[in-house]
């Protein structure tokens, strides 16, 4: 695993947290940063996922 594909799994769980949390508690703008986080975490992770796909 590369540094890119730790760091994206990271942000996703982070993100899937954020946005059960804001669920919980009923605040739409943290369920909402949530849901990007965790895009934003997929995207990075996929990233990863291509670079080492790259290097084989």
């Amino acid at each position: 695993m590369n540094k890119d594909q730790v760091k994206g799994r990271v942000k996703e769980a982070t993100g899937t947290l954020k946005e059960a949390t804001g669920k919980a508690v009923g605040n739409k703008r943290l369920e909402e940063k949530g849901m990007i986080e965790k895009d934003v975490g997929k995207v990075q992770a996929g990233v990863g996922d291509l670079k080492n796909d790259l290097k084989k």
